[in-house]
C-alpha cells in the first residue's frame, strides 16, 4: 500500500478500466460518474491493510461492507471478477515490490476477506432485503438549504438512535448517500431525516430542491455506532454542528422515551441564528425533561468554534462524548474533548471518510 499510495488515482482508475472491459456485465451496478466510487475502493484497501493485524476490527469492518453491498447488487460470483482486475492492477503499479511471493500474499488475502463478505451478506439476506423503498409523506425546507424529510418505508426498517442510513434517490440512479436519523425510531414507523444542500451535491440537492411528497427513494441499511450505551449511567456531552444536530436529537429522544435521569448537555453550533433551523424543538424537549441542557453557539456572536465552547463548562470526566457535523469540526472536536477530561474512547463519532461522502 505504501507503493501504490503516491499513485492510488492511477491504480484505481486502472483498475476499474480492466474491470468493465473484461466483464462488462458488471458495469450496471455501478454510477455513471465513478470518481466517489473510486475514493471508496481506495479507503477500503487502506482500512484492510491498516487493520490487517487486528482481525476482530478488520472483520467488522468487512462484514458491514459485505451487507452494504447488497443494495448495489452484488452477488457472490462476482468477487472473483473483482479480485483478478485488483491483483491486476497492484501488479501493475507496484512493480518495484511485486512478485510471486506477493502475489500468492494478497490472492489468499483477499480470498479471505472476500470471504467474510460473502458470508456477511448470505446471513443477511435471511433477515433483511437489500434495501428499502420510502416515500417522502413531508418535505419541510427550513431555511435556503436545508431540508426536513419524512419517510414512510414499505416495510419495517429496523435502526437505533444516533445511526445512519444510506439513501438513493429516483434522479441519481446508483448514487448513494450517508444521511442520519433525526428522530428515534417511531411506533408509526416513519423516519425523518435533516439534509443540506451543498454546492455541486447531485443526491442533496435533489432531496432539498426536487423531492416532493409522493416521490419514492431507496433506503440501505442502517448503520453507524454513534448510539447511545444504555448500560451505562454516564452523562452525555452532545455537539452537533449543522444537520449533524439530527442523531443528537434521535439519542435525546431516545433517552426520554427511555425515562432516562442521565444528564444530557447539548451544544448545538451553526454559524448564524438563522441557520440554527429545529432550535425550537431542542428547546421544547428541554422544557419537558429536566435532564437536558440545550446551548446554542453561534459563530458569528460568540467567536468561538463549537468544540472549544465547552471549555467554559463542565467538568466533563464522567461524561460520554458525542460528536456530529462537518468533518473538520470532527477533526478539531476530538483534541478539544480529550482536552476536557474525556478519554477517546468516551468520544463517540461517525467516520470522518463516510462523512465526506455524506456531504454530497
Amino acid at each position: 500500500m505504501g507503493e501504490i499510495g503516491p499513485i492510488a488515482d492511477k491504480v484505481t482508475s486502472y483498475f476499474y478500466a480492466l474491470l468493465f472491459v473484461r466483464h462488462p456485465e458488471l458495469r450496471p451496478l455501478f454510477p455513471a460518474a465513478m470518481d466517489t466510487q473510486r475514493d471508496r475502493l481506495l479507503k477500503a484497501l487502506l482500512t484492510a491493510a491498516e487493520h490487517i493485524d487486528n482481525p476482530p476490527v478488520l472483520v467488522e469492518y468487512l462484514q458491514n461492507l459485505g451487507r452494504g453491498h447488497r443494495k448495489y447488487g452484488t452477488r457472490p460470483e462476482h468477487y472473483p471478477a473483482v479480485g483478478e482486475c485488483l491483483i491486476g492492477a497492484l501488479s501493475k503499479y507496484a512493480t518495484g515490490i511485486w512478485d510471486r511471493e506477493t502475489e500468492a500474499a494478497w490472492v489468499r488475502a483477499y480470498t479471505t476477506m472476500s470471504q467474510v463478505m460473502i458470508d456477511a451478506a448470505a446471513t443477511d439476506e435471511l433477515r433483511a432485503p437489500a434495501w428499502w423503498h420510502a416515500e417522502v409523506v413531508a418535505h419541510d425546507l427550513r431555511t435556503a438549504d436545508v431540508a426536513v424529510l419524512t419517510l414512510r418505508p414499505d416495510q419495517p426498517y429496523p435502526f437505533l438512535a444516533g445511526q445512519y442510513a444510506s439513501l438513493e434517490t429516483p434522479w441519481w440512479p446508483r448514487v448513494w448517500r450517508h444521511y442520519s436519523f433525526a428522530s428515534a425510531p417511531r411506533s408509526d414507523g416513519l423516519l425523518t431525516f435533516h439534509v443540506k444542500a451543498v454546492p455541486a451535491g447531485w443526491v442533496s440537492n435533489s432531496l432539498v430542491h426536487r423531492a416532493r411528497p409522493g416521490d419514492v427513494v431507496r433506503l440501505g441499511p442502517a448503520g453507524g455506532s454513534m448510539t447511545v450505551d444504555h448500560t451505562r449511567d454516564n452523562g452525555l456531552l452532545c455537539l452537533g454542528g449543522g444537520t449533524g444536530i439530527a442523531p443528537v436529537k434521535a439519542m435525546v429522544e431516545d433517552l426520554a422515551e427511555r425515562s432516562s435521569r442521565r444528564p444530557v448537555e447539548v451544544f448545538y453550533g451553526a454559524r448564524t441564528d438563522h441557520d440554527l433551523y429545529d432550535i425550537d424543538t431542542l428547546l421544547r424537549l428541554q422544557q419537558s425533561h429536566p435532564w437536558l441542557t440545550v446551548r446554542a453557539v453561534v459563530d458569528q456572536r460568540a467567536h468561538v468554534q463549537l468544540p472549544d465552547a465547552i471549555r467554559g463548562y463542565g467538568p466533563w470526566t464522567e461524561y460520554d462524548a458525542y460528536l456530529s457535523g462537518p468533518p473538520g469540526m470532527i477533526r478539531n472536536g476530538i483534541p478539544a474533548l480529550r482536552a476536557a477530561g474525556i478519554p477517546a474512547h468516551r468520544i463517540r463519532h461517525d467516520s470522518v471518510e463516510e462523512l465526506v461522502v455524506a456531504g454530497d
